[in-house]
């Protein structure tokens, strides 16, 4: 049997709630899995969806904002905002959040999630080679999951496949390119509009593939 816990506790659901990234009900529904009055199939009943997420980051923001100053490196994330956000929208994004440099987008179809990535990449050269473009122009990185995840927190999406996405598409992916996990994969494996590479990163603990346009 373990030492009691010597120093305080916030447990109120309401005060937990104002942080911002869960709801009070989810708190107290937290508490009853702790507490036996609530099972685990349960909760996920209640809060599980399926969803394809898109996280997507942009490269040389560090670099931006050092050699040209904050103000250009700022500049970077609202050009490639105003370019992306049209392209989620039209590909039947349900949510989109933004967060720094990162954009978090979910889709209820895959092979929308892969559309709207190769369509975002298209369009950002195509804003760096016009007069718009900075002297330091952003490339995106893009990572996709799909599958049964958490619909809480503030992009609606806390699970496995959230957390593969975002490492792929925050931590793995170089600029313009487009990593899927293994469920995207089997998801639209069958298209012939792309080609799909299967990556290995040493430090990843899971399969992962990436994925071009043919067309």
């Amino acid at each position: 049997m373990g030492r009691p816990f010597p120093y305080p506790r916030l447990t109120d659901p309401a005060e937990l709630a104002k942080l911002g990234e869960w709801s009070e009900e989810l708190y107290r529904d937290f508490d009853a899995v702790r507490e036996g009055n609530l099972s685990e199939a349960e909760l996920h009943a209640k809060y599980k969806a399926r969803a394809a997420i898109l996280c997507l980051d942009m490269t040389g923001f560090t670099e931006t904002a050092i050699q040209f100053g904050e103000v250009q490196s700022l500049l970077r994330i609202h050009d490639v905002q105003t370019v992306c956000l049209p392209v989620l929208r039209s590909h039947g994004a349900r949510l989109v959040r933004a967060f720094a440099d990162d954009l978090t987008a979910l889709f209820d179809d895959p092979h929308h999630a892969v559309d709207a990535a190769l369509e975002i990449h298209r369009r950002v050269h195509a804003f760096n080679a016009s007069d718009l473009a900075g002297a330091h122009p952003a490339e995106t990185c893009i990572g996709i999951g799909y599958g049964e995840v958490f619909g809480i927190g503030p992009n609606l999406a806390m699970g496995d496949e959230m957390n593969r996405a975002s490492k792929l598409g925050e931590d793995t992916a170089r600029g313009f390119e487009t990593l899927i996990t293994e469920n995207v994969y089997e998801a639209v494996v069958q298209r012939t509009d792309c080609a799909f590479r299967p990556e290995r990163r040493e430090e990843l603990p899971f399969s992962f593939y990436s994925v071009t346009s043919q067309t």
